[in-house]
Protein backbone atom coordinates (compact mmCIF):
# COMPACT_ATOMS: atom_id res chain seq x y z
CA UNK A 1 0.00 0.00 0.00
CA UNK A 2 2.83 2.51 1.42
CA UNK A 3 4.40 2.09 -2.48
CA UNK A 4 0.84 2.88 -4.57
CA UNK A 5 0.34 5.88 -2.33
CA UNK A 6 4.37 7.03 -3.53
CA UNK A 7 2.74 6.75 -7.15
CA UNK A 8 0.00 8.58 -6.82
CA UNK A 9 1.48 11.52 -5.09
CA UNK A 10 4.35 11.67 -7.61
CA UNK A 11 1.49 11.29 -10.26
CA UNK A 12 -0.32 14.28 -8.52
CA UNK A 13 2.56 16.15 -8.17
CA UNK A 14 3.67 15.53 -11.63
CA UNK A 15 -0.01 16.53 -12.90
CA UNK A 16 0.48 19.90 -11.32
CA UNK A 17 3.64 20.40 -12.51
CA UNK A 18 1.98 19.92 -15.77
CA UNK A 19 -0.70 22.69 -15.09
CA UNK A 20 1.28 25.07 -13.60
CA UNK A 21 3.50 24.82 -17.17
CA UNK A 22 0.67 25.45 -19.31
CA UNK A 23 -0.98 28.15 -16.83
CA UNK A 24 2.25 30.20 -17.49
CA UNK A 25 2.78 29.72 -21.27
CA UNK A 26 -0.72 31.79 -21.25
CA UNK A 27 0.01 34.52 -18.76
CA UNK A 28 3.76 34.95 -19.03
CA UNK A 29 6.05 36.27 -21.41
CA UNK A 30 8.81 33.56 -22.42
CA UNK A 31 10.36 34.38 -25.54
CA UNK A 32 13.60 36.52 -25.37
CA UNK A 33 13.92 36.91 -28.74
CA UNK A 34 10.70 39.39 -28.97
CA UNK A 35 8.89 42.38 -26.94
CA UNK A 36 5.09 42.47 -26.74
CA UNK A 37 4.40 44.83 -29.64
CA UNK A 38 6.97 43.87 -31.95
CA UNK A 39 5.85 43.89 -35.85
CA UNK A 40 7.01 39.98 -36.17
CA UNK A 41 5.30 39.58 -39.84
CA UNK A 42 2.97 41.29 -42.40
CA UNK A 43 0.78 40.63 -44.62
CA UNK A 44 -0.50 43.30 -47.74
CA UNK A 45 1.10 45.49 -45.53
CA UNK A 46 -1.34 44.80 -42.89
CA UNK A 47 1.13 44.06 -39.38
CA UNK A 48 1.23 41.21 -36.72
CA UNK A 49 2.50 41.76 -33.78
CA UNK A 50 3.98 39.46 -30.97
CA UNK A 51 1.60 39.19 -28.23
CA UNK A 52 3.97 36.95 -25.63
CA UNK A 53 1.83 34.77 -23.82
CA UNK A 54 -1.99 33.40 -25.44
CA UNK A 55 -3.73 35.46 -22.14
CA UNK A 56 -1.62 38.65 -22.49
CA UNK A 57 -3.63 41.87 -22.92
CA UNK A 58 -2.18 45.06 -23.45
CA UNK A 59 -5.58 46.97 -23.72
CA UNK A 60 -7.96 47.65 -26.53
CA UNK A 61 -7.14 49.19 -29.83
CA UNK A 62 -10.31 51.35 -31.83
CA UNK A 63 -10.10 53.27 -34.75
CA UNK A 64 -10.51 57.06 -34.88
CA UNK A 65 -13.80 56.58 -35.53
CA UNK A 66 -14.32 54.27 -32.04
CA UNK A 67 -14.65 50.97 -34.21
CA UNK A 68 -13.49 48.33 -31.92
CA UNK A 69 -10.50 46.23 -33.31
CA UNK A 70 -10.47 43.86 -30.10
CA UNK A 71 -7.75 43.66 -27.20
CA UNK A 72 -4.11 44.09 -28.25
CA UNK A 73 -2.72 42.24 -29.40
CA UNK A 74 -4.94 38.87 -29.95
CA UNK A 75 -5.64 36.99 -32.83
CA UNK A 76 -9.24 38.94 -33.08
CA UNK A 77 -7.48 42.04 -33.10
CA UNK A 78 -5.08 41.57 -36.00
CA UNK A 79 -8.14 39.68 -38.65
CA UNK A 80 -10.47 42.87 -37.66
CA UNK A 81 -7.31 44.79 -38.21
CA UNK A 82 -6.78 43.32 -41.40
CA UNK A 83 -10.40 43.35 -42.31
CA UNK A 84 -10.78 47.03 -41.78
CA UNK A 85 -7.23 47.95 -43.37
CA UNK A 86 -6.85 45.96 -46.29
CA UNK A 87 -10.74 45.34 -47.17
CA UNK A 88 -12.23 48.33 -45.91
CA UNK A 89 -14.61 46.09 -43.80
CA UNK A 90 -16.65 46.48 -39.92
CA UNK A 91 -18.22 43.62 -39.01
CA UNK A 92 -21.74 44.33 -37.75
CA UNK A 93 -21.05 42.93 -34.28
CA UNK A 94 -17.77 44.31 -33.45
CA UNK A 95 -17.46 42.39 -30.25
CA UNK A 96 -17.23 38.34 -28.74
CA UNK A 97 -14.70 35.76 -29.06
CA UNK A 98 -12.58 34.09 -31.90
CA UNK A 99 -14.54 30.61 -31.72
CA UNK A 100 -17.86 33.20 -31.93
CA UNK A 101 -16.88 34.45 -35.49
CA UNK A 102 -18.40 30.94 -36.82
CA UNK A 103 -22.09 30.93 -36.30
CA UNK A 104 -23.00 27.48 -36.02
CA UNK A 105 -26.69 28.20 -37.46
CA UNK A 106 -25.50 29.53 -41.07
CA UNK A 107 -25.40 27.30 -43.28
CA UNK A 108 -22.90 26.65 -45.87
CA UNK A 109 -22.12 29.73 -48.38
CA UNK A 110 -24.87 31.79 -46.96
CA UNK A 111 -24.24 35.57 -44.87
CA UNK A 112 -22.88 35.64 -41.07
CA UNK A 113 -25.05 38.56 -40.23
CA UNK A 114 -22.86 39.39 -37.50
CA UNK A 115 -19.81 39.51 -39.07
CA UNK A 116 -21.33 40.88 -42.15
CA UNK A 117 -19.33 38.25 -44.07
CA UNK A 118 -20.44 34.70 -46.13
CA UNK A 119 -19.64 32.11 -44.42
CA UNK A 120 -18.52 28.32 -45.10
CA UNK A 121 -18.29 25.02 -43.23
CA UNK A 122 -15.33 23.07 -43.14
CA UNK A 123 -15.60 20.97 -45.41
CA UNK A 124 -17.55 23.07 -47.87
CA UNK A 125 -18.41 23.11 -51.54
CA UNK A 126 -16.44 26.14 -51.60
CA UNK A 127 -12.72 26.36 -51.91
CA UNK A 128 -10.69 28.40 -49.39
CA UNK A 129 -9.48 32.19 -50.79
CA UNK A 130 -6.73 34.30 -50.01
CA UNK A 131 -8.38 36.97 -47.59
CA UNK A 132 -11.03 34.61 -45.89
CA UNK A 133 -10.51 34.27 -42.06
CA UNK A 134 -10.98 31.14 -40.40
CA UNK A 135 -12.34 30.02 -37.14
CA UNK A 136 -11.36 27.65 -34.99
CA UNK A 137 -12.58 25.72 -32.16
CA UNK A 138 -12.29 26.48 -28.64
CA UNK A 139 -9.73 24.24 -26.55
CA UNK A 140 -9.74 22.74 -23.00
CA UNK A 141 -6.38 25.09 -22.58
CA UNK A 142 -8.31 27.80 -24.41
CA UNK A 143 -12.07 28.33 -24.61
CA UNK A 144 -11.93 31.23 -26.49
CA UNK A 145 -11.12 29.35 -29.89
CA UNK A 146 -8.88 31.09 -32.61
CA UNK A 147 -9.37 33.40 -35.47
CA UNK A 148 -6.68 33.76 -38.64
CA UNK A 149 -6.33 35.09 -42.55
CA UNK A 150 -5.59 32.62 -45.02
CA UNK A 151 -2.42 34.26 -47.05
CA UNK A 152 -2.17 31.45 -49.49
CA UNK A 153 -4.20 28.68 -51.49
CA UNK A 154 -2.84 25.97 -53.71
CA UNK A 155 -4.12 23.04 -55.01
CA UNK A 156 -3.39 21.03 -52.40
CA UNK A 157 -2.61 23.80 -49.15
CA UNK A 158 -3.20 26.42 -47.48
CA UNK A 159 -1.39 29.16 -45.94
CA UNK A 160 -2.76 30.73 -42.95
CA UNK A 161 -1.40 34.00 -41.00
CA UNK A 162 -2.23 34.46 -37.21
CA UNK A 163 -1.39 36.89 -34.20
CA UNK A 164 -1.02 35.22 -30.76
CA UNK A 165 -0.01 32.01 -31.48
CA UNK A 166 1.65 31.40 -28.33
CA UNK A 167 4.77 32.77 -26.69
CA UNK A 168 7.31 30.03 -29.41
CA UNK A 169 4.55 30.08 -32.03
CA UNK A 170 4.86 31.03 -35.55
CA UNK A 171 2.73 33.29 -37.31
CA UNK A 172 2.83 31.41 -40.25
CA UNK A 173 1.42 27.56 -41.01
CA UNK A 174 0.28 25.27 -43.50
CA UNK A 175 -3.06 23.07 -43.70
CA UNK A 176 -3.26 20.07 -46.22
CA UNK A 177 -6.52 21.05 -48.68
CA UNK A 178 -8.25 18.21 -49.45
CA UNK A 179 -11.47 17.65 -52.25
CA UNK A 180 -14.03 14.44 -51.24
CA UNK A 181 -16.93 14.29 -52.57
CA UNK A 182 -17.33 17.41 -54.29
CA UNK A 183 -16.26 19.42 -51.05
CA UNK A 184 -13.05 21.06 -49.80
CA UNK A 185 -11.46 20.37 -46.60
CA UNK A 186 -8.64 21.82 -44.49
CA UNK A 187 -7.11 19.59 -42.49
CA UNK A 188 -7.14 20.57 -39.35
CA UNK A 189 -10.15 19.52 -36.97
CA UNK A 190 -10.27 22.55 -35.24
CA UNK A 191 -11.15 24.63 -37.93
CA UNK A 192 -15.26 25.11 -37.65
CA UNK A 193 -15.02 26.64 -41.48
CA UNK A 194 -13.99 30.20 -42.77
CA UNK A 195 -15.03 34.02 -43.81
CA UNK A 196 -15.21 35.91 -46.86
CA UNK A 197 -15.95 38.77 -48.01
CA UNK A 198 -18.03 39.80 -50.91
Amino acid sequence: MNKLKKKVLILFGALIIILIVLFSSKTIVINPKYKVGQKIDSFNGVAVYYNGAVGNVNGRALTDDGYNMGLKYQCVEFVKRYYYEELNHKMTNSYGHAKDFYNSKVKDGRKNEQRNLIQFTNPSSSKPKVNDLVVYSGTAFNKYGHVAIISKVGDEEIEIIQQNPGPIGKSREDYSLVKENGKWKIENDRILGWLRKR
